[in-house]
């Protein structure tokens, strides 16, 4: 059973940067694909980014690519979502996720992922 915590989040300006962190615990971690998702109020959760189990593939929502960077730290059990260039619209609650098995179809669903965490506020202010 794996336990994820997010933290980092909290009020920004659009420009700015954040990092989200979201360690992990119990199981292992360091076999499993990690995920970002984000919602925000009145909108279902939607795909942000996700790392494979080694770090070596990452895969962004187009709405992010160029902007968020996901990564991982297996040694510390833990995956970071560093965001750059936020935008109001990036504001919503952000969330850490985790699976032992996925694939490029289904990395964006977040039914395929297993563990999630409860989630972190970002607030981007225009």
């Amino acid at each position: 059973q794996v336990q994820l915590v997010e933290s980092g989040g909290g009020l920004v300006q659009a420009g700015g940067s954040l990092r989200v962190s979201c360690a992990a615990s119990g199981g292992t971690f360091s076999s499993y694909h990690a995920g970002w998702f984000r919602q925000s109020p009145g909108k279902e959760r939607e795909f942000v980014a996700a790392i494979s189990w080694s770090g070596t593939s990452t895969y962004y929502a187009d709405s992010v690519k160029g902007r968020f960077t996901i990564s991982r730290d297996n040694a510390k059990t833990a995956v970071y979502l560093q965001m750059n260039s936020l935008k109001p619209e990036d504001t919503a609650v952000y969330y850490c996720a985790a699976a032992p098995t996925l694939s490029i179809a289904t990395m964006t669903a977040a039914n395929k992922y297993d563990y999630w965490g409860r989630g972190t506020q970002v607030t981007v202010s225009s």
